[in-house]
Parts: C-alpha cells; sequence; structure tokens
C-alpha cells in the first residue's frame, strides 16, 4: 500500500465522520450557544488526544501478525456495517441520510431542551451534545488513524490525513454555516466500505497465515472485486420489492 493510497483511504473515510460531526456541533451552536458548543468540541479533542497518546504506543507495541488479524478483523465489522446502509440507501431499500434533515431535528431538540448553566460552561446541554457528537465520530477517526497507520508502520501519515480531513470539512461546514447538504454521503460510504472490506479482508487473512500471490499487488483484484460484490448488491435490492412484513420492520428499524 502506497503513501498515497494510505493518505487518501484514512482521509475519505476520516471526512465521512467529520461531516457527521459538523452537523451535530454547528446545530449545538446555532440553536443554543456558540461557546458552549466550541467548549464542548475542544474537551472532545481534549479527550481523543489523551486516547491517542495512550493507544498510539499500545497498538505499535502489537507483534505485526497479530495486529494484522486484530485490524483486518475490525475493518471488517466496519466495513460491512457501512456496506450494509450504503446499499441499503443506494438500492432505495433505506431512506437516504439528509445532513439537512439531521440537522434541523438536531436543532429542533436544542430548542426545546430547558436551559442548563454550569460553572465554567454558559450551556450545559449545548457543551454536552457538541462533546458526545464529537467524541463519539472522533472515536471512529482515531481508530481509522490508528489502525491503517500501524498496520502500515506510517501512524503520522496517517494522522496527518485524518487531521486534514477533519481540518478540510470543518473550514468549509463554519465558512457556509450550514452542513454539507451536497457532500455525496452514501456514495463516499459505499467507497470507504469497499476500502475496508478490502483492506480488512487481505490484512485478516495475512495475519491468519496466508500469502496473498502477488503480496500487495493482490489489493488490485480485491477491491474491484469488492466493488462489484457490491454494485451487484445494489441491484439486487433495487429489484427486490419488501412484502408489507418486511416494510413494517423498515419502518421501526429493524432493517
Amino acid at each position: 500500500m502506497t503513501g498515497t493510497a494510505l493518505f487518501l483511504a484514512v482521509f475519505l473515510a476520516c471526512a465521512v465522520e467529520a461531516v457527521e460531526a459538523l452537523t451535530i456541533t454547528l446545530a449545538a451552536g446555532t440553536s443554543r450557544d456558540r461557546r458552549s458548543a466550541l467548549t464542548g468540541v475542544g474537551a472532545a479533542i481534549a479527550v481523543l488526544a489523551v486516547l491517542v497518546a495512550v493507544l498510539g504506543p499500545a497498538v505499535s507495541a502489537i507483534p505485526l501478525t497479530a495486529l494484522r488479524l486484530l485490524v483486518g478483523g475490525l475493518l471488517l465489522i466496519f466495513g460491512i456495517g457501512w456496506l450494509r446502509k450504503a446499499i441499503l440507501r443506494a438500492s432505495g431499500q433505506k431512506a437516504m441520510r439528509d445532513e439537512d434533515a439531521a440537522y434541523q431535528r438536531a436543532v429542533a431538540a436544542a430548542r426545546a431542551a430547558d436551559p442548563d448553566r454550569r460553572p465554567l460552561v454558559g450551556d450545559w446541554f449545548a457543551f454536552t451534545l457538541a462533546f458526545k457528537g464529537v467524541l463519539l465520530e472522533g472515536l471512529e477517526v482515531v481508530f481509522i488513524a490508528l489502525t491503517f497507520g500501524s498496520n502500515q508502520h506510517d501512524v503520522p501519515l496517517a494522522a496527518v490525513a485524518a487531521l486534514a480531513a477533519v481540518l478540510v470539512v470543518a473550514a468549509t461546514g463554519f465558512a457556509v454555516r450550514a452542513p454539507l447538504a451536497r457532500v455525496p454521503e452514501n456514495a463516499m460510504k459505499l467507497v470507504v466500505g469497499v476500502m475496508l472490506v478490502s483492506f480488512g479482508t487481505f490484512w485478516g487473512a495475512e495475519g491468519a497465515g496466508a500469502r496473498w500471490p502477488g503480496g500487495d499487488a493482490a489489493l488490485l483484484v480485491i477491491v474491484p472485486l469488492t466493488a462489484v460484490v457490491t454494485w451487484a448488491h445494489v441491484q439486487a435490492f433495487r429489484r427486490w420489492q419488501p412484502g408489507p412484513a418486511s416494510r413494517d420492520a423498515g419502518a421501526t428499524g429493524a432493517v
């Protein structure tokens, strides 16, 4: 895996998480108290920095074979989850995520919440909303950067890619003061899901003792093959019309 491929993989994956964190932060800041929301963002970043400082050396100390098996398994879990949702959305079986709608829901919830002022924090609800949003999405950013970076022995490059994604999304979002509704998020999730599943398969198999023909060049086959299988699933689900029981299950969140 080249440095350019590593950078792009981490950048795209982290950009998706950053868009969702930005939507929550903007809702907290515009509908409640901007300073409290920014304080929540800063607190979440501080917690994430501590986690990186603790987990970074620990992950790097794991033997390479065990690391690849662990990372491969985790990437498959994350990637399959991302692909499942992206396939259902692309095929029309699940509603597309709408950042504008998500933003409006968060704003409505923030405005309906009772005022709660605490020492050092002007608006506790705005602080908590921004803190939880950035922390939860940030944990995935940290996971992606550490796993990809450690497995390729280039954590600094992965960290730079993650930071670049967060800064680009944050700068764009705060410049326009609106959620990035025009970002093709589901398309990005499809691409990132394909990459996570492909690398998870590749590294997991290597960690289990398998040897791929051609070494890293095998990814040139695995990635397109995963993309083709994903496309085939999208087409199959587009043709499939769920029955009443399936539609009811989907409406209640079972899909």
